[in-house]
């Protein structure tokens, strides 16, 4: 078996998602060198005051923490990018791995109930196979020891792809729609909403502002990536 997947991988090799060069067999997605360059976010008061910027005056949120900076061009785009379009949803877990340790080591979420993802439509998850937070969710469920929950929030309406939208349409809540389906599921319960990355932050208020007709519910966020301002 051995011997069959080294010839597998001697005619169809796995490639850097940055810079595209040959990985070694002990290497998984980025090369060691690449690794290197990995924007991760660090655990301060600066850094989460920004990450939180998002939601100040728009939604109640308890914590914010998102793994990597996303810069265009940068390593982590390439790998958000091949996590969403190249059939790579494993990559979740890679970046979950690592994450969900140094999530655990600060103990932010302790007493979280629920892992949530941000939803897709039926059609999107039709299309492409799958949601790119399900197995990053599933993943940091494992290593959290937090139930991973992902049928009460979902989406009622299908919205153009993040990188074709215009500006201002990151603003519209209502282009993106999520309807819960019991509003009593998540009462007096600490639920940590998840996705790939904090842009505008439009698509997880949308999800926040649904979540919040559950009474007595506390809302936290965490995600692969923010979007570093320019």
């Amino acid at each position: 078996m051995q011997f069959l997947k080294e010839i597998f991988y001697l005619f169809y090799p796995n490639l850097c998602a940055n810079c595209e060069k040959t990985l070694l067999q002990n290497e998984t997605f980025v090369c060691t060198i690449c690794i290197n360059d990995l924007p991760i976010i660090d655990d301060n008061k600066h850094t989460n005051v920004t990450l939180m910027s998002s939601f100040y005056g728009k939604v109640p949120v308890q914590a914010v923490r998102s793994f990597l900076f996303y810069r265009k061009k940068g390593v982590t785009q390439k790998l958000i990018h091949q996590l969403k379009y190249k059939n790579q949803p494993e990559i979740g877990i890679f970046i979950a791995d690592w994450f969900g340790e140094k999530l655990k080591k600060s103990n932010i979420f302790v007493d979280v109930d629920y892992i949530i993802p941000v939803p897709l439509h039926s059609k999107k998850v039709k299309k492409r196979g799958y949601n790119q937070v399900t197995m990053f969710g599933e993943r940091l469920s494992d290593i959290l020891n937090i139930e991973y929950k992902s049928d009460i929030l979902i989406r009622t309406s299908k919205n153009k792809t993040q990188t074709l939208k215009q500006r201002f349409e990151r603003f519209s809540n209502n282009k993106t729609k999520f309807k819960l389906v019991d509003t009593a599921f998540f009462e007096n319960k600490h639920v940590l909403l998840i996705d790939d990355v904090i842009t505008t932050g439009a698509t997880l208020e949308a999800c926040a502002n649904e979540l919040l007709k559950t009474q007595n519910i506390t809302i936290s966020v965490a995600t692969m990536a923010y979007t570093q301002k320019d």
